[in-house]
């Protein structure tokens, strides 16, 4: 694959707009520490839907992937993305990877982590749009996810530092390169405050992006008239109680995961609504709590079969049948992306 030109960088805020992208793999993490899964990705499916969502060529957008590592990850041979299988393929017409770098070594081995951004810096950079260093590194109790891992702040720290400078030794000036969280609150809410506590200025200087996964309504109900407000005063408290005290408030905040799944008592119309109302919010408050990028959790369902939680969270079935919020979701990026 050819990448694109160098010279047309993908901004963390696309201009006159948000930026939207999207999961378009069938693998999603539970809440045990599993993953729920289902029929293989079809990769002809998945660039047509993408291709649909975008709109028209050239229009910024993400596509996101995973790709993680462990102690048995070895230095010097090729990461490949773990889910979506082949993701660069997919950066195509305008498009660019959000590349999610996991970490995952349960003896704390942040040098080797560091070594394994670089690495991807190195393979992925040109068709990267953002680097995400580390996924929710503030939850301890579920090993799929980066927090429950030793030194986990530590890789945060070096790992942004690291990807950084390889990207600038490379070029790579459109490399955006954050970390995420889910929503802090009480004691939580100082993590992020503790990462720039150890970091110092050279890693809020270093750092490009803020995320957020955030998925309203899915864990804990909230009535379809209070969902807007809802979104709104967490997305303040973030803003106003997580970073600004972090020394972290001029940094654009995306909203890295989202999305509502569909089954029993769950229904396909609900999942439109609730898309569409997070996103008007996004739009409306956009400039005043600096809020940059929206990516959609996920394209099509792990296994439409299966009546668990985290088995259909796609805008789409698991055989790429549109849901009615794939439609909501290709009129939102026509209507507020650039």
């Amino acid at each position: 694959m050819t990448p694109e030109s160098e010279s047309e960088p993908i901004r963390p805020t696309a201009p006159g707009g948000l930026l939207f992208g999207i999961y378009p793999g069938s693998v999603a993490g539970d809440d045990t520490g599993g993953l729920a899964a289902g029929p293989p990705d079809d990769p002809a499916r998945v660039s047509h839907a993408l291709d649909v969502l975008q709109g028209r060529a050239g229009r910024p957008f993400l596509v996101r992937a995973y790709t993680g590592f462990k102690d048995t990850t070895r230095p010097g041979v090729p990461h490949p993305t773990e889910t979506p299988a082949d993701a660069e393929q997919y950066a195509v017409r305008g498009r660019r990877l959000d590349l999610v770098a996991q970490y995952q070594s349960s003896a704390g081995d942040v040098d080797g982590y560091c070594r394994f951004l670089r690495e991807l810096v190195d393979r992925y950079g040109p068709v990267t749009g953002t680097l995400q260093v580390t996924e929710e590194p503030n939850i301890t109790t579920n090993p799929t996810l980066d927090g429950y891992y030793p030194r986990v702040c530590e890789a945060i720290v070096q790992g942004v530092a690291a990807a950084k400078a390889r990207a600038r030794e490379l070029g790579h000036t459109r490399l955006r390169v954050g970390f995420n969280t889910t929503p802090l609150f009480g004691p939580g809410a100082s993590f992020v405050a503790g990462l720039t506590a150890r970091g110092g200025d050279a890693f809020v200087a270093e750092l490009d992006y803020v995320g957020l996964d955030f998925f309203p309504d899915v864990f804990r109900p909230v009535p379809a008239a209070d969902l807007a407000g809802a979104v709104e005063g967490l997305l303040r408290h973030h803003r106003d109680a997580v970073l600004e005290p972090a020394g972290l408030g001029h940094l654009p905040l995306h909203i890295t995961e989202h999305g509502w799944p569909t089954g029993p008592g769950r229904p396909a119309p609900r999942q439109a609504e609730v898309v569409e109302t997070l996103v008007h919010v996004l739009a409306a408050h956009a400039r005043e709590l600096r809020l940059s990028c929206y990516t959609h959790f996920a394209l099509r369902d792990a296994d439409s079969g299966d009546p668990g939680l985290f088995h259909r969270f796609g805008l789409t079935t698991d055989d790429y049948t549109p849901k009615p919020a794939f439609g909501t979701m290709r009129t939102l990026v026509e209507r507020y992306s650039a």
